[in-house]
């Protein structure tokens, strides 16, 4: 049996929703709705402005990981609530103190290397609650 291969030959009583598992880096879709034939669903997204906590509610997590990183070891801080900007600022400001490379994404700090002591003394420095796992 042949299927047709005009698309438009197969015909469906009730609206289609394609989902997907997408990676958190694509937060600004609607709910992982990637194609809807619903007239009046409305795709705009609301404006999340993300507050950030001062630096004494901030609970901070410094620990090693290794996974996903062909055996390298690097030092994740977690827990931090607030914009992607301040995110980035501290993340920056602990890469030049530490004298590591490293990203701040997703919530979470990466430095490269093994520099857990001296990320949760600069963090405390700074105001931070910040505790060594």
């Amino acid at each position: 049996m042949q299927l047709p291969l005009n698309p438009l030959s197969l015909t469906c009583s009730q609206p289609i929703f394609s989902l997907s598992a997408m990676s958190k880096k694509n937060k600004n879709t609607l709910h992982n709705i990637v194609y809807s034939t619903n007239p009046d669903l409305n795709y705009r997204l609301p404006e999340e402005e993300a507050t950030t906590l001062p630096p004494g509610k901030q609970n901070l997590k410094v620990q090693i990981s290794k996974k996903g990183r062909a055996g390298k070891t690097a030092t994740l801080v977690m827990g931090f609530v607030g914009s992607e900007g301040d995110l980035e600022a501290l993340g920056k400001m602990l890469k030049n103190k530490c004298g590591v490379g490293g990203s701040a994404k997703d919530g979470e700090i990466i430095l490269q290397g093994d520099v857990r002591d001296k990320a949760v003394e600069l963090l405390v420095k700074a105001g931070y609650k910040a505790r060594r796992i």
